[in-house]
């Protein structure tokens, strides 16, 4: 074959747009690769311009650039021409023949070489050439490859293009105009003077800034501290500046110069004298500075913390604030320790909380921090806040003289020690008495501490106190050493190790009898009182287990009941004594409670049961039987796979069912079996007519919840029948798989109506049962709650708590996998262990 250089017209039509965009794609791909860093250069020196960066810099400065800039530009002008190459049709159609199988384009164009004139060649040649002309038409445009990362490793154009975004956004373009001034006997000298000014807020104030240029008024407001730009273009001393609004007393530059920037402090004129000039009175609006005040009174938190609530306020947004405490020497009582002068201390100083979300213009915040440990802790303070704002400026409240929060002891000698550790760090000067001080007190510990160990502590911390005021060694790091080793030993003694709960509900009452005395505020008792509901319930718990070891035997004088809610009407009241200041009555209120805790039984109610209780008593019954019916199911189901393993083995002459060996006057399992199929089908029949007698006194008709309960019923009343059938059937799985959906849905219909009697007791305002009552011989715990019982849904606490429950739910899974791979067993048992695990 031989080449030509032209198509035929039918193919030309074909690749006449896809040989276009192929050329233009070509033409793209070796302009850009030639030609991307003289359009790189070109960005970067038009983002100059429009941010109008030639303004800023010296005449010599801007001169040095542009020359730099001109030479860049031409470097990279000639660099890009030697490499670009125009691309030719040739090289579109090569390109496009590249991506067509075959090269159908070079077949066209070429010529038959050998066997021109042979009727059979020809024919093949034009059958070649017909075929290459249809693929033709798959013919596409070619993408080019635009993809430089190679020629740019460092990104160099990204950065380009990216400062040129920069100046679009933020710059302009008109101030490329502004580069034919800064050439002599430029536009400007021939069109006369010109100026340009703009005035710029400061950032934080979120105002924009002002083009002097658009400004018509004669009067112009804008924030202290606004920044003026005024620039000249022109012949020098055509125009000239006339400012009062700087305050600049030094180092002012001449009127006449071109490029001037100050900042506007007071109110003043600003006047641009010569052709075009303008003049305005200028206002500087002050930043006002920023008012900060106690939103009420400095109060105690839980734990002995400190809340101060605050009001913050801005014209531009709070920046900070401070919350400094110091101590109010002249209200202090000096008396004991604090008679002689205190040791200099810093004042505290706590940063303010700034709102996240909110406007910080104007907003209330709390802060909180715990200075319990801190020396000035429950004595005489003067608190005072501070705020900041942007422009640096402060602002003060009015100070609160109060009583700086922190934890408070009730045991007296856990205060006693609180006592000491304060006159400790008041001045280390007190160490000797506060030595002699503890040492009395823990004379006698026998009386006093309920630890030997709290007492070995003390005495240990008293020696080392005493060898220290000895040896004269009593510093700064000692004191802090000593204060931590009180404090700890405080602690410990008056919250105690008490694992006990008789002994954590003793102490519990012990502190709020301290209390009481001692007097206390609202949150101390609140505190106090949930301490000591806490430890009862735990009490109580307690009680709960022993007795479901070892039941308790009071004689008839001796039991005392009362319900729970009488209980909890006791705690609330004696909460309110205390908080009323009733502290006599509290205190005798508080003794009986002790008396009663000592030694009593409380049960849950009394009375006839409700008809909910009764429907609930009598679904759980039915549920344990529907649970031993489905055990005694399963028992029949390993029973017959037994017996049919051992027909299978059985000897010439035995009876079926009968062992090797065995006599005939041993009975035959199928009579005994087939009577306990009747037997098991009976009951399962006598259970779901049980089901349905319940069902008809069923209360809650008319509610969301009864009607739910009423629904799961049914579904349990339906998967009982069917289990019916398959026990007469013999069919022993599926039987158990009813019976299992039977329980599940009894379960769903006892939850549901134990709902339903929650919402009407708590609707009535009552506080009733939600499980219904057990019979008198039922075990209970203190409080009347059921220690839990066959076929209930649950009792009133979780039997099995924390990782307990999961332990058993895994010993479980893993025992119903062992069987389930123990291929010796029978094929429906192993069927119903699958089914198991595929529904848990």
């Amino acid at each position: 074959m031989t080449g030509k250089s032209d198509l035929p017209r039918e193919a030309e039509q074909r690749l006449r747009w896809p040989l276009r965009l192929t050329l233009l794609g070509l033409f793209a791909e070796r302009a850009s690769r030639a030609f991307w860093p003289l359009w790189s250069v070109l960005l970067v020196v038009l983002s100059g311009l429009f941010l109008g960066l030639h303004d800023q810099l010296p005449l010599e400065g801007f001169w040095a650039l542009s020359v730099l800039a001109v030479c860049a530009l031409g470097a990279a002008l000639v660099v890009g021409l030697r490499r670009f190459r125009l691309p030719t049709r040739a090289d579109a159609l090569a390109r496009l023949d590249d991506t067509l199988p075959g090269r159908p384009i070079a077949a066209l164009a070429d010529d038959q070489a050998i066997g021109a004139g042979d009727p059979a060649s020809e024919a093949v040649w034009q059958a070649h050439l017909s075929r290459m002309g249809q693929r033709l038409s798959a013919a596409r445009a070619v993408e080019p490859d635009l993809k430089l990362a190679r020629r740019d490793p460092f990104g160099l154009r990204y950065m380009a293009l990216l400062v040129f975004s920069v100046a679009l956004i933020f710059g302009s373009v008109l101030r490329m105009a502004t580069v034919t001034e800064m050439a002599p006997g430029g536009a400007a000298l021939a069109s006369g003077p010109t100026w340009e000014g703009w005035v710029e807020p400061p950032i934080y104030t979120g105002k924009p800034s002002l083009y002097l240029n658009d400004i018509d008024q004669a009067e112009l407001a804008v924030p202290e501290g606004s920044q003026v730009t005024i620039r000249f273009y022109g012949g020098v001393g055509e125009l000239t500046l006339h400012e009062t609004v700087s305050g600049r007393t030094q180092d002012v530059p001449a009127a006449t110069e071109p490029a001037q920037d100050f900042q506007i402090t007071q109110d003043g004129e600003l006047r641009i004298e010569g052709v075009g000039g303008r003049e305005w009175q200028v206002v500087a609006v002050e930043d006002a500075p920023p008012e900060v005040e106690f939103d009420g009174p400095i109060e105690m938190g839980e734990g002995g913390q400190m809340e101060a609530p605050f009001v913050a306020r801005d014209d531009h947004g709070v920046t900070g604030g401070q919350l400094r405490i110091t101590l109010d020497l002249g209200e202090v009582e000096r008396r004991h320790g604090l008679t002689i002068d205190p040791e200099p201390r810093e004042a505290i100083v706590l940063d303010l909380p700034l709102t996240i979300s909110g406007d910080r213009r104007d907003f209330t915040e709390l802060a909180i921090d715990d200075f319990s440990e801190h020396p000035f802790a429950n004595l005489a303070v003067k608190a005072e806040l501070f705020a900041f704002d942007h422009a640096g400026q402060e602002g003060l409240s009015a100070p609160q003289f109060t009583t700086l929060p922190g934890r408070r002891f009730f045991d007296p000698l856990a205060k006693a020690i609180i006592e000491g550790r304060r006159d400790l760090l008041w001045n280390r000067a007190n160490a000797p008495r506060v030595a002699q001080v503890l040492r009395a007190v823990s004379h006698a510990p026998e009386d006093i501490f309920r630890s030997e160990t709290a007492y070995m502590k003390l005495r240990f911390i008293v020696r080392r106190i005493e060898t220290r005021v000895e040896i004269d060694r009593l510093d700064d790091a000692a004191v802090e050493e000593f204060s931590a080793a009180l404090w700890d030993l405080a602690v410990e003694i008056e919250e105690g190790d008490l694992s006990d709960a008789l002994a954590r509900l003793r102490r519990a009452q012990d502190r709020l009898a301290e209390a009481i005395e001692n007097g206390a505020t609202d949150e101390e008792i609140a505190e106090l009182m949930q301490e000591l509901r806490e430890a009862m319930q735990d009490y109580m718990r307690q009680l709960a287990e022993q007795q479901g070891e070892q039941p308790q035997q009071l004689t008839e004088g001796e039991m005392q009941e009362m319900s729970s809610q009488d209980l909890q009407d006791m705690l609330d009241r004696l909460q309110q004594l205390m908080e009323e200041g009733r502290m006599a009555e509290a205190e005798q209120m508080l003794e009986q409670l002790r008396q009663m805790m000592e030694n009593m039984q409380i049960v849950q109610g009394q009375g006839q049961p409700s008809p909910g209780q009764q429907a609930m008593e009598g679904l759980a019954e039915t549920l344990r039987n529907q649970q031993g019916l489905s055990d005694e199911a399963f028992r029949d189901l390993q029973e017959q796979f037994g017996q049919q393993q051992g027909q299978q083995g059985q000897q010439p002459g035995q009876q079926p069912g009968q062992q090797p060996g065995q006599g005939q006057g041993q009975g035959q399992p199928g009579q005994g079996q087939g009577q306990g199929q009747g037997s098991l089908a009976d009951r399962q029949q006598a259970l779901r007519n049980e089901l349905n007698r319940q069902m008809q006194n069923l209360p809650g008709a008319g509610t969301e919840e009864g009607d739910a309960a009423r629904r799961s019923l049914d579904r349990a009343g339906d998967a009982m029948d069917r289990a019916e059938e398959d026990l007469r059937n013999e069919d022993f799985a599926g039987a158990l798989d009813n019976q299992a959906d039977a329980i599940e849905a009894l379960r769903e219909g006892m939850r549901d109506l134990a709902e339903q009697m929650a919402q009407q007791q708590q609707g009535a305002g009552q506080e009733g049962e939600a499980m219904g009552q057990n019979t008198p011989g039922t075990s209970r715990d203190p409080l009347g709650r059921d220690l839990g019982e066959n076929g209930r849904i649950g009792t009133d606490e979780d039997l099995l708590q924390g990782e307990d429950v999961y332990r058993r739910a895994r010993e479980l899974l893993d025992e119903i996998r062992r069987r389930s791979g123990d291929q010796e067993r029978p094929s429906e048992e192993l069927d119903y262990l699958k089914r198991l695990l595929e529904r848990f």
